[in-house]
């Protein structure tokens, strides 16, 4: 739809393509990422490989994070070392009325995690399972084996479930949240998940990668009036950007240590709408940071700081950790 829509509007779009490469000015000595990009080389459905120039690359190539990849930007977070399996069920329980299409989250029975529950269309629903990542995938079974273990072990989705049928195999995704250190360099930026990704937790994935573009495209449409296209130009909306994303892992964090924000706003009933604010996607204004000084005073004693992102641990001292999404076989939703 939304691929559509560019098209209407313009864009030309090229489809049973996919880009190989990225594009660097200098010579042979040069090293990689070190000049700036200046186009994309693509290949074909025939397999046939060309180089098409650009004044900008935009990265929007998601979690294969092209470019954050081949300049090895990554950054794995130091504490949301999660992983999830999913998969779709037809005829599962639906509520009705207005909240027949609301997403509803559910704590596993062990508390160290959560199941998400979306209804979609044509009757089927999405029911997947988030944890830790040590918990979820060593010494377990198969992704079905532990898959349906957890959906014993949790009466409320057990219960909405059982009246379906499971229409695909298991969906499973691995280590899934990290950031790069750096949005932009010259002729080139990345947006959406080609940047980063958080938690699926408050479903932030989406609002996040429609601001990043939004926001990339004032600073390239910007840059390109006034012929600058350089690094600093094409992320000028970095840094305002990450501080929304921290709001965000802030919350999830505090959700994964038990934080009871229902006590919050017993507690302090006026900051119930910025709590609302913060959680529909209200992250890149200042204003919403009045809610962690109360949130604070909540704290047990010994809770400690939550580490900053860059606190974990770069993709190099790591090889063994990568973002891994693994599809069954058979029919997809």
């Amino acid at each position: 739809m939304m691929l559509e829509n560019a098209r209407e509007h313009g864009v030309v779009v090229h489809e049973g393509v996919r880009v190989v490469d990225v594009l660097f000015d200098g010579d042979a000595s040069t090293p990689f990422g070190a000049g700036r990009a200046v186009g994309i080389t693509i290949q074909e459905d025939g397999g046939r490989r060309r180089d098409v120039r650009a004044k900008v690359v935009v990265d929007a190539s998601g979690q294969a994070g092209l470019i954050q990849n081949r300049l090895r930007l990554r950054v794995w977070d130091p504490v949301l070392n999660k992983g999830a399996i999913w998969t779709y069920w037809e005829g599962a329980y639906r509520d009705t009325g207005r909240d027949e299409g609301a997403t509803m989250v559910l704590q596993t029975a062990s508390r160290n995690g959560w199941f998400w529950y979306i209804p979609l269309h044509n009757n089927i629903v999405s029911v997947g399972v988030v944890a830790p990542f040590d918990y979820l995938f060593k010494n377990r079974g198969s992704y079905e084996e532990t898959y349906l273990e957890e959906v014993d072990r949790c009466a409320a989705v057990k219960e909405r479930v059982a009246p379906g049928t499971r229409v695909t195999g298991y969906f499973a995704t691995k280590d899934y949240s990290y950031r790069a250190t750096k949005v932009s360099g010259d002729g080139w930026v990345m947006i959406g998940d080609a940047w980063g990704f958080l938690d699926p937790l408050y479903s932030s994935g989406v609002l996040l990668a429609l601001r990043s573009g939004e926001m990339a495209a004032d600073a390239i449409v910007e840059g390109l009036a006034k012929d600058d296209t350089s690094a600093a130009q094409l992320g000028k909306w970095g840094l305002v950007f990450n501080e929304g994303v921290d709001r965000m892992r802030r919350l999830v964090f505090e959700y994964y240590d038990g934080f009871n924000f229902g006590n919050l706003v017993r507690n302090y009933p006026d900051l119930q709408g910025t709590v609302t604010d913060l959680l529909i996607g209200d992250l890149f204004t200042d204003r919403v940071d009045k809610v962690w000084r109360p949130m604070e005073s909540l704290y047990p004693p010994e809770k400690k700081p939550i580490p900053s992102w860059d606190a974990g641990t770069p993709q190099d001292a790591a090889p063994q950790k990568t973002n891994e999404l693994v599809l069954p076989q058979g029919p997809k939703p």
